[in-house]
């Protein structure tokens, strides 16, 4: 049997100060104060942790408030142990000391690293330190089970591209799979591959292949959906919809069918959750099981997709491909009150840990409360999961003719450092990565 549950965000949620009224809202319209600069993925601003993994630079005070970002190295990932993880109040954004940083509680069993989920919790969720731009990602995995729960594998970026494999509890011989581009709401863009035999009992190899010109999802080794770019030109925006930005790798188990969620979203994910199952009479949680992960970085010499230097960082607020400076920048704070425009504020303690004493928050997550939401799209508003949200940050001299899109104006990228000419409309992130805003200071305990 799975041992017990270890306390749950005991460390996280004594790690940071919150505000009574709770983090200022960032959106496209809207940025991050310069006292809290750095808009999560929570689409909350704030310093320290909400300026590493996920800071959206399109949304925070200005480009350089979000920590440069650590670049793609090739890597296999066994997932027999924890020693190279570590909480996101801990973390810094040293990759060369930490291949994952999280939220939740994994736990290792059997040699396996189980993502779990107990009553009444968001689930836990895994991201890798470095981003991969254009690549090929494997994951061995058994999903989790039962009405409501979805085990997530995805791409995510900084500005919401987004690649994914998901799995509802109530099917286990289907792979969900979708892909985003800045999170706009697209229900077109999903497909299924079928798996055979159990996803639950049963170990499968999940992959993704990604080039700038084309998404593959393989399942154990065979080919089971292909996305072209060339498919993907949005002609009123005049823009690729096609994911392009530098992604973290990330594997969640998260509850699609709370009863705080939308009613879309429920019966997207099979239904409401039995926080009285046998799962959790049996074990004390959900959980999803990852045996092996592995990233081979794309191989190229010229941009989009090259991986020469230490970090990636952002030098437009429109965060396409042709934004991206693959570049020898700091991808380190020293210690949760530093943003990335001062990296040294603060210090560690004396046991190395980073510390937090601003009134300003400093860990995403904290008080918050996750918005109800439809795989990739905005807030639905109706039954079936349809949404309205619409808008790009794309303009009107945007070509077609090579992927690198010198979509500015004047037909070339500008380079100053504040965000006030980002365009397009506020949009929420998928289902897939609702596993990553998650309100931890809501947790409610076995």
């Amino acid at each position: 049997m799975v041992r017990g549950l270890l306390p749950l965000g005991a460390a996280l949620l004594g790690a940071t100060a919150v505000l009574a009224d709770g983090p200022p809202k960032c959106t496209l319209d809207k940025k991050c104060p310069k006292e809290a600069p750095c808009c999560s993925q929570y689409g909350e601003c704030g310093v320290g942790a909400y300026c590493l993994g996920g800071c959206d630079p399109r949304m925070s005070y200005s480009l350089d408030s979000c920590v440069p970002a650590p670049v793609c190295k090739d890597k296999v990932y066994k997932m027999d142990n924890l020693d190279r993880y570590k909480d996101i109040s801990e973390y810094l954004g040293d990759s060369s000391k930490t291949d994952w940083v999280g939220q939740g509680e994994p736990l290792l069993y059997n040699g396996n690293v189980l993502l779990t989920m107990p009553p009444k919790s968001v689930g836990t969720v895994l991201s890798t330190t470095t981003y991969m731009w254009y690549g090929k990602v494997k994951a061995r995995l058994k999903t989790s089970r039962g009405a409501g729960v979805v085990t997530a594998f995805i791409l995510f970026s900084d500005v919401k591209d987004e690649i994914d494999y998901e799995f509802v509890g109530v099917d286990l011989q289907t792979a969900q799979t979708n892909y985003y581009f800045q999170g706009i709401p697209d229900y077109n863009n999903s497909g299924n591959i079928t798996v055979s035999g159990n996803t639950y009992d049963e170990f499968h190899d999940y992959e993704i292949h990604w080039t700038p010109d084309e998404i593959t999802w393989l399942v154990d080794g065979k080919v089971g959906r292909t996305k072209k770019r060339s498919e993907t030109w949005n002609e009123t925006l005049n823009q690729w919809d096609y994911p392009q930005t530098p992604s973290r790798v990330q594997l969640s188990i998260w509850p699609g069918g709370a009863e705080t969620n939308a009613k879309g979203t429920i019966d997207w994910a099979g239904g409401p959750i039995d926080w009285d199952s046998d799962e959790i009479k049996n074990f004390g949680y959900y959980f999803a099981t990852f045996s092996e992960v592995s990233v081979e970085c794309y191989k190229t010499d010229t941009p989009p997709g090259t991986s020469k230097g230490k970090s990636y960082y952002y030098d437009d607020v429109r965060g396409t491909n042709d934004t991206v400076v693959d570049s020898n920048k700091r991808t380190t704070l020293k210690s949760l009150l530093g943003t990335g425009t001062d990296m040294d504020k603060g210090d560690t303690t004396s046991s190395g840990k980073p510390s937090s004493t601003s009134s300003v928050n400093a860990i995403p997550g904290g008080g918050s409360t996750p918005p109800n939401q439809v795989p990739g799209g905005s807030n639905p508003s109706s039954s079936d999961g349809s949404s309205s949200g619409s808008g790009s940050s794309g303009s009107s001299t945007c070509s077609s003719e090579g992927f690198q899109q010198h979509c500015g104006e004047d037909g070339s990228s500008s380079t100053d450092n504040k965000n006030d000419g980002a365009r397009g409309v506020d949009r929420t992130l998928g289902a897939s990565a609702f596993a990553v805003i998650v309100g931890f200071a809501g947790l409610l305990l076995l």
